[in-house]
């Protein structure tokens, strides 16, 4: 049998116009005769080099914090907008005076409100390994600020992995993983939690969905689910996906995969830490109306009654589930599971009743495999941009003695900002499902590259009405 080529990778500079606008910082858009894509210098590690980069360019804006704001006083971390959650747990949830997560009660004097971590337990494995990383004692500069950078060096793997993963999803589109990382919203925020963990599992997942291998994506999802809720969510557009391409047989091996990989990891936890493990799920129901989210805006400028708002959001969310559903079973050519992954995470985000600007990282993968365009991707990174500092403008204001910052008005827009952005490229998708011709993928001939056994499967099911080839009359396909 005779070797197949690789696919010729698409160059953005050819097919984006804002590609083609600031390529001319490194020269102008790249030739017809250019080898590109040969040798060491692969798409795949150009945008991992590039990634590594932005990650380093990120953890020099968090300097004046290293060197003194996250010791030196509250309010100064705000004003220089390089606030991390990372030094002050390794503190607050007992990880410098070696506790052990989900076992070992946090004293009152350490977290007044938190008797036990309030993390998934990939995720507080993930900060425990890290405080074994640390040196302890009296060291310059001291064990919080070292715990942050052991924990950068971890998340900088994560982030490589990304960004590895979403060059590589799509074979013919290595360069749509430069949109996440010249990401600014990504340095910005990568090492102020630990997100990037689910997000790197959660990218291993879709590229093995992607070369068919449901079984290893559902194990990935699995336990990117035992690090961070969110990934949990894409199990519900790969079924509907599955449903109408009648390919439930691999949807139940990513099923299986994911429930055994997270119960590995749970179990034990869940078996001999029960009132440590039970935390973050009673935590995360219990969360009261907080940061960036528009029911805040509510609570500040309405009467709704606050006890009410798990009511409202628990409503509102499962509505923009059932919107996606029948997008998913009624357009009249299926969605890409990029699309999909990018609706579910954003209604969840959109609705939720707190939004951490780290939460962007969340998206900002699926973004660019659900729309690689460079003019909506960062008309949605501004907005992004723009909530980062709004919040931590925000924090300085209502923490200082001098009020100085953003009062709640300049705040409210920074929230909707942050909205109105993310609203628009949920837009962008919708439209892009429905009229696969504004679709850049599938307007170049492909269906869906990252769907694996989806991709080019015939529907068994969908609820979409169409004229029969006749011309007599309406059909609905079953």
């Amino acid at each position: 049998m005779a070797p197949t080529n690789p696919p010729v990778p698409v160059r953005p500079t050819t097919h984006d116009e804002v590609a083609a606008a600031g390529s001319e910082v490194i020269g102008g858009p790249v030739g017809r005769r250019a080898a590109v894509g040969r040798g060491w210098w692969h798409p795949a590690r150009v945008v991992v080099l590039v990634m590594i980069g932005m990650f380093a360019l990120g953890m020099v804006q968090k300097l004046p914090c290293y060197t003194d704001s996250w010791v030196g006083g509250p309010t100064a971390q705000y004003t220089q907008a390089c606030y991390s959650d990372i030094p002050h747990l390794y503190y607050g949830r007992g990880f410098a005076d070696g506790l052990i997560p989900y076992f070992d009660r946090i004293p009152e004097t350490l977290s007044p409100d938190k008797a036990f971590l309030e993390y998934p337990v990939l995720t507080g494995l993930f900060m425990e390994v890290a405080a074994w990383l640390t040196p302890g004692g009296a060291v310059d500069p001291g064990p919080g600020q070292l715990y942050w950078l052991v924990n950068a060096g971890m998340l900088l793997a994560c982030a490589a992995i990304i960004a590895a993963c979403v060059a590589r999803t799509h074979r013919d589109r290595p360069w749509d993983g430069l949109l996440v990382a010249l990401a600014p919203a990504f340095a910005l925020t990568a090492t102020i939690n630990w997100d990037l963990l689910a997000g790197a599992l959660t990218c291993g997942a879709l590229l093995m969905w992607s070369r068919s291998r449901p079984l290893a994506a559902g194990v990935l999802l699995g336990l990117a689910t035992a690090a961070k809720l969110y990934p949990l969510l894409l199990l519900g557009p790969l079924f509907l996906l599955c449903w109408r391409a009648g390919r439930l047989r691999a949807f139940g091996s990513a099923l299986l995969g994911a429930a055994g990989a997270w119960l590995v990891v749970n179990g034990p936890v869940m078996l001999l830490a029960w009132e440590g493990w039970v935390t973050f799920y009673a935590f995360s129901e219990e969360r009261p109306v907080d940061f960036g989210s528009f029911w805040l805006i509510l609570a500040q400028r309405t009467d709704i009654p606050l006890d009410s708002v798990n009511t409202y959001a628990t409503a509102l969310t499962l509505l923009g589930f059932a919107g996606i559903a029948l997008l998913a079973l009624r357009a009249p050519h299926r969605p890409r599971l990029a699309q999909l992954a990018f609706l579910v995470v954003a209604v969840f985000i959109l609705t939720n009743k707190v939004y951490s600007p780290q939460y962007v990282l969340w998206l900002i993968p699926l973004a660019a495999l659900a729309r690689p365009r460079w003019r909506d991707f960062l008309i949605w990174q501004a907005g992004e941009v723009l909530y980062f500092f709004g919040i931590w403008m925000y924090l300085a204001h209502i923490t200082g003695e001098s009020q100085d910052g953003l009062p709640v008005g300049g705040y409210q827009l920074a929230i909707a900002a942050h909205l109105l952005g993310t609203l628009y490229l949920c837009v962008m998708i919708v439209r892009d499902a429905l009229r696969p011709d504004h679709d850049v993928i599938q307007r170049a001939g492909s269906d869906d590259p990252g769907g694996g056994v989806l991709d080019g499967a015939a529907d068994v099911f969908t609820l979409h009405r169409r004229v029969a080839a006749s011309g007599r009359g309406v059909s609905r396909e079953t």
